[in-house]
């Protein structure tokens, strides 16, 4: 099997060319590929398939091989794979998901896609599509008890849930105690993807991210998208906000007049090889 790893903002996958390659066990694949010693080594494995709704589909699996529905790095990626390899010569292009039929606008540079604005959709806030269990109309700076510990949470789906959380100090986060209560906790049926955030002023916010079937990851497209929003409806930034996360920045966008979610950064090439399964 050929395979290409690629990485958006550190958030790194498999690739694998669907059009060219036959996967009999995908979710078995994803596991073994993404181990740090013994395989290729990443967050999960994504397959770029034929679609009959859209240009391509991203079928996509996280490290623990359970299924995601959509990832805003993962999906730049996608985009400079089809381009890159010749599978298109179009600079806008749509691809099928779990969460929904994504649109993307590519950047070229001597050839190359260097940089993808992504139409990551419209945020749903009811709870019940969220999903996560809360009697109110949305989730908005709602109280949860996890670990004993009470929280303050805004919940968005980016066609996959996340849960936002304020701090004042991330950096010392015990993320890897924290992440699972959170990703666990009965008031997701679905699980969640938990992004933990400071706001560094209207404009810049910071955050980790622990994602469900993965752990934590340098970056999450649709959760930098699920921050923002959370921030504009908590009122504290603007409809434009720079997230800055371990694997460098996301500029995001909320246009509330389409009610759209628009993600622009970067995806790029680590290596290619041959997997003998």
């Amino acid at each position: 099997m050929k395979f290409t790893k690629m990485q958006g903002l550190g958030n790194d996958y498999v690739y694998v060319n669907g059009f060219e390659e036959k996967i009999e066990n995908p979710s078995e694949l994803a596991v073994k590929v993404s181990d740090r010693h013994f395989g290729i080594g990443s967050d999960g494995l994504i397959l770029i398939n034929p679609s009959k709704v859209a240009d391509f589909e991203m079928e996509m699996y996280n490290a623990d091989g359970s299924r995601s529905e959509m990832c805003g790095n993962g999906i730049r990626c996608v985009a400079k794979y089809v381009y890159d390899y010749g599978l298109t010569d179009k600079t806008q292009i749509s691809v099928e998901t779990l969460g929904g039929i994504k649109y993307l606008d590519l950047t070229i540079d001597n050839g190359k896609a260097v940089r993808i604005k992504v139409d990551m959709g419209k945020p749903i806030l009811e709870p019940a599509k969220i999903p996560v269990v809360s009697e109110g109309d949305i989730v908005l700076d709602e109280p949860i008890l996890v670990d004993g510990t009470e929280y303050r949470m805004t919940a968005v789906s980016m066609g996959n849930p996340h849960t936002v959380v304020y701090m004042d100090d991330i950096e010392h986060l015990e993320i890897e105690k924290t992440g699972p209560k959170f990703e666990n906790h009965e008031r997701f049926p679905n699980r969640v993807n938990t992004e933990f955030v400071k706001v560094l002023d209207r404009h810049t916010v910071q955050m980790r991210v622990w994602e469900r079937g993965s752990g934590e990851t340098l970056a999450c497209g649709t959760g930098a998208c699920a921050v923002a929003v959370a921030c504009i409806l908590n009122g504290l930034t603007e409809d434009k906000v720079t997230v800055k996360l371990l694997g460098g920045d996301l500029l995001i966008e909320w246009d509330k007049e389409k009610d759209t979610v628009y993600m622009t950064g970067p995806a790029e090439v680590v290596f290619e090889g041959e997997w003998n399964q």
